[in-house]
């Protein structure tokens, strides 16, 4: 198969549809060979909040496990779900939302593998994993009603990619009822300031930590193939609240010892010195 020119990386403004339009067709691209090279660390049924191995079994995030019963949960950006059958198989009611139609159908096939180891066996509690329903959307407009949601939670999804995170933060609110948490992980603000890289060259700052022009990957013609936006952590917080959400807790993992693999940037060299991770803990009021 002929290649095309490799896409050309740029800093330049990308609004609310080019984003859009560009990492639908990417992660459609891309799901593949994403779900080959960190589908094992990922795994079937286990919610991490990051490269550095942060399991919401430990770290209870979205609240004690017990809890999590009966609970109606929204995963936003959620791949192949991963987190939403870890959900599922709590007791909870997963809906897994994502732009990525290619996405989703690795969820469904995930599902449907679970679903076949576990047919003759004796031991299922009546939270199959493909019962998760499947939902294709962009997050700036839930197609849900208000207040259809004890919890929405999202773990590396939608938000780097999405131009009007302020619109996420309010739609996220609208789709909460009273007293829901909201609970979401992107790469740490301060790592835009280094380059993307996991060894000793990405420990410099090249650019400014103020510098919000998104990142952009374009083709020969122009046009954005893949693009990722930058807020700082006063952004994040300061949309946090407009949306009428209280900011609980700021979590910022450190990398454990027993994660040796590399990541795009995340290493153990970097995440000894630099976070590489920022997970916003929301309450809605």
């Amino acid at each position: 198969m002929i290649q095309g020119p490799e896409p050309e990386a740029t800093r330049r403004s990308a609004g609310v549809t080019e984003s859009s339009r560009a990492n639908r067709g990417w992660w459609d691209r891309n799901a593949d060979d994403y779900q080959v090279e960190h589908g094992e660390f990922l795994g079937d049924d286990r919610f991490v909040w990051g490269p550095e191995g942060l399991d919401e079994a430990e770290a209870e995030l979205l609240g004690p496990a017990a809890g999590l019963k009966d609970l109606s949960v929204l995963e936003i950006g959620a791949g192949a779900a991963q987190c939403s059958r870890w959900l599922a198989a709590r007791g909870a009611h997963p809906v897994a939302l994502d732009l990525s139609h290619r996405q989703l159908q690795h969820a469904r096939r995930i599902a449907e593998e679970i679903a076949d180891e576990q047919r003759d066996s004796e031991n299922g509690d009546g939270h199959a994993a493909g019962s998760v329903p499947l939902v294709q959307a962009d997050a700036g407009s839930l197609p849900f009603a208000d207040g259809s949601f004890d919890l929405v939670c999202s773990a590396y999804g939608a938000l780097p990619f999405i131009a009007d995170t302020a619109r996420v933060q309010r739609e996220v609110r609208r789709v909460l009822r009273p007293g829901g948490r909201w609970v979401f992980s992107v790469t740490h603000p301060v790592r835009w300031a280094f380059p993307d890289e996991p060894g000793p060259e990405g420990l410099t700052a090249v650019s400014s930590y103020f510098d919000r022009t998104p990142y952009v990957e374009q083709d020969d013609r122009g046009l954005a193939v893949y693009v990722e936006h930058h807020r700082t952590l006063g952004d994040r917080v300061r949309e946090i609240a407009a949306a009428g959400l209280r900011l609980v807790d700021l979590v910022e993992p450190e990398w454990p010892r027993w994660n040796d693999q590399e990541w795009g940037g995340w290493s153990p060299l970097r995440g000894r010195l630099l976070p590489g991770t920022a997970i916003f803990v929301c309450a809605a009021e």
